[in-house]
């Protein structure tokens, strides 16, 4: 799942974010630099604040033309989990999203080959969970790699269990 978020966060920045050669400013930051051209005489306070005015107006009409296009590419990449997690077994909303994730991060061959993604911190339950959306080649290579290392009996059962 991590790689699906760092392959999410490259597009954005790639795509997005420095086509545009975007900068963050805070209103607070644009008025403090405003106020201060304004003390110095570069500038009135009526102009000043009309300038903020519009700077902020524009800043905030970019970003919601940023936001319109993230929400395009998250939404692409939501309805893809979605479909993936409407076939999911379980009822848990974030259960069906990682078992979601690990399917679709596994088709197109993304991060790690191991079937299901953060296997060594996910508790037995966890992993019983994950076991139905594996082929019964994967559910043998979890179950060889569980036998070589943690070697827990709820796991290997659940594994010997789904390979039926």
């Amino acid at each position: 799942m991590a790689d699906g978020l760092t392959s999410l966060m490259d597009q954005l920045v790639n795509r997005i974010i420095r086509p545009l050669d975007l900068v963050m400013l805070t209103r607070d930051r644009i008025q403090e630099t405003l106020d201060e051209a304004a003390s110095r005489g570069r500038l009135t306070r009526s102009d000043a604040n009309d300038l903020a005015t519009e700077l902020v107006r524009r800043g905030r009409q970019q970003t919601d033309d940023l936001l319109a296009d993230f929400e395009q590419l998250v939404g692409r990449g939501r309805d893809q989990l979605g479909s993936a997690a409407g076939r999911a077994r379980r009822a848990d909303p974030v259960d069906q999203l990682v078992r979601a994730a690990d399917r679709a991060r596994r088709s197109v061959g993304v991060g790690s080959s191991f079937p299901i993604a953060g296997y060594d911190e996910l508790t037995t339950s966890q992993v019983a969970a994950r076991l139905g959306s594996l082929s019964p080649a994967e559910l043998r290579r979890v179950r060889d790699y569980e036998a070589r290392h943690a070697n827990r009996k709820s796991v290997l059962d659940a594994v010997e269990k789904a390979l039926g």
